[in-house]
């Protein structure tokens, strides 16, 4: 059994993770950490992670990119593994993460769900056939209240892309204040916020007299918690390094 604390229990990525968990058996939720400490299950909840009232064996972090250098640091001090599953995160934290999993096992990714993750290798594979003739756009959607934008995702299919194409290409977020023709190395990247639309994430290939589009729309945010919570047992017991869905997806098939 897989001991888990949710980080940002209280939020509703929170009581989607533990929700999920109380369906399965080969975890259980031994706390949360949240700013808002009120308890709605049979777990404590505490303001920070030194609080917690035992080690657990994977903290799943739905929270904020402010809290990431109380979490590395315990998980460094605990050798606790980490399942990373915020967005928003800077370059100078990212660069943190990178070096904390030279140390601890942990699970990083912009999105938890597996059929992004299948966007991104189908993207790939469009992109090496495309690539050069095709412009790329990426468009994506989210609630009004999403914070970051463009989301972590678009930006994880936008890198996967610019990897995959022989010619690199920057990217746009805004055209209004280009008065200028598309140039032929560039993605555009644009964000879309409005009601409650839980994410969709489209990237769209344009050529001469034809467009083909490729897209993912997530209806619920139980397909985040499950993928992050799959993660977390998967993750238990591993040796330090950085881990993310394409391994999981591997360790599923063997």
């Amino acid at each position: 059994m897989v001991k888990i604390a949710i980080c940002g229990a209280n939020g509703k990525m929170g009581h989607a993770v533990a929700a999920c968990i109380k369906e399965r058996s080969d975890c259980f939720i031994a706390a949360g950490i949240d700013a808002y400490t009120e308890c709605y299950g049979d777990f404590p909840i505490v303001k920070t992670p030194v609080e917690l009232p035992e080690k657990p064996d994977v903290i799943v972090d739905f929270s904020n990119p402010a809290v990431l250098d109380n979490l590395l640091e315990y998980a460094l001090i605990n050798n606790t593994a980490l399942v990373l599953a915020t967005t928003g995160y800077s370059e100078e934290q990212i660069v943190q993460i990178h070096k904390a999993a030279e140390q601890v096992p942990i699970f990083f990714t912009f999105n938890m769900s597996l059929g992004i993750n299948l966007l991104v290798e189908l993207a790939k594979k469009a992109a090496s056939i495309l690539g050069g003739q095709f412009d790329i756009e990426i468009v994506e959607k989210h609630h009004n209240q999403k914070i970051d934008a463009p989301s972590g995702t678009a930006l994880m299919l936008a890198d996967a892309l610019n990897e995959t194409l022989e010619e690199k290409c920057s990217y746009v977020y805004d055209r209004h204040a280009r008065r200028m023709k598309r140039v032929k190395n560039e993605i555009g990247i644009h964000s879309i916020r409005g009601g409650t639309i839980v994410g969709e994430h489209y990237v769209i290939f344009a050529g001469n007299d034809e467009v083909i589009t490729l897209s993912h729309s997530a209806a619920s945010k139980k397909v985040f918690a499950v993928g992050a919570v799959n993660a977390a047992v998967y993750l238990h017991g591993k040796p330090a390094g950085l881990y993310d869905m394409k391994q999981l997806v591997q360790s599923s098939e063997a």
